[in-house]
């Protein structure tokens, strides 16, 4: 199984690097944790790719394919524009987070395989801050405003929180109801806990970065491993034992200056193609 995130397939070096995406065996399963790109017509064309070279590819959104930039021919917004994303990936066989988990039974395995959507509240707050208006006012004064504030609406619901939420209580509800012995392999765009936050330039822009309400989701939902990007941070940290990949691509003039600019989706350890039948283990 293998993973990849932050593609943003509008730079042509990084359309080359996707270009040049091959699976390491017939059986793999690639995971792509949101962030293809920001037009309809980009994200169609690299999910297609990937789809006829992988097994299986599991997509989450991130939050550039939820943007509606002004000159994308698709006007959709907010979950009207999710649902146009979710047609666009089946139409190409890719599994979303609308559709049901699929298990994994290649190695490491059986583990139910969770592609997760669920955006983010504002409450990565500095301490002392106590609410959502303060902690956007000091980011702004700070100079940092994602473009999240101009380009992703939450049409139909009031705020980007109010979106969040709706989709955590509907997200819970399919995840407590998987059987209680299988592990989980949680895909997300955006990281579960605070920790990889924490290394930043930026603190404030941990505001765009998840909610403290999925805290416990990865001990919660007995996660064997987690898959997040949106920090274009690559790396691995373990929280309360649970391993959490952050397996981004990135922005050209971030990769290019990495001794490993991670061209390859980077393979989930224990998670390897299934035994061929007669094959050993």
């Amino acid at each position: 199984m293998l993973a990849v995130s932050d593609l943003h397939v509008r730079y042509e070096e990084n359309r080359a690097v996707v270009e040049a995406l091959r699976p390491s065996s017939d059986e793999d399963w690639l995971l792509v944790a949101g962030d293809v790109g920001e037009y309809m017509a980009d994200v169609e064309w690299a999910l297609a790719t990937l789809a006829a070279r992988f097994r299986k590819v599991v997509w989450v959104p991130g939050n550039h394919e939820l943007w509606t930039p002004p000159d994308d021919p698709v006007r959709a917004r907010g979950t009207a524009r999710y649902e146009v994303l979710v047609r666009l990936c089946r139409s190409l066989g890719v599994t979303t987070p609308e559709d049901p988990y699929p298990v994994w039974h290649g190695r490491g395995g059986p583990a139910v395989v969770v592609p997760l959507f669920l955006l983010y509240d504002y409450s990565f707050r500095r301490p002392g801050v106590h609410s959502v208006e303060e902690a956007l006012r000091r980011a702004e004064d700070a100079g940092i405003v994602a473009t999240d504030e101009i380009l992703l609406h939450p049409d139909p619901y009031p705020t980007v929180g109010d979106w969040c939420r709706a989709r955590l209580r509907r997200t819970a509800e399919r995840l407590d109801a998987l059987p209680a012995g299988l592990p989980t392999v949680l895909v997300s765009h955006f990281p579960l806990v605070r920790e990889p936050t924490e290394v930043l330039r930026y603190p404030d822009f941990a505001l765009w970065c998840g909610t403290e309400e999925t805290a416990d989701w990865p001990v919660r939902y007995r996660a064997a491993a987690v898959v997040y990007g949106h920090l274009h941070i690559p790396r691995l940290i373990r929280n309360q034992g649970v391993p959490h990949y952050e397996v981004s691509l990135g922005y050209p003039r971030e990769w290019r200056g990495r001794s490993d600019p991670g061209h390859a989706p980077r393979p989930l350890p224990g998670f390897s193609a299934p035994v061929p039948p007669g094959g050993r283990p």
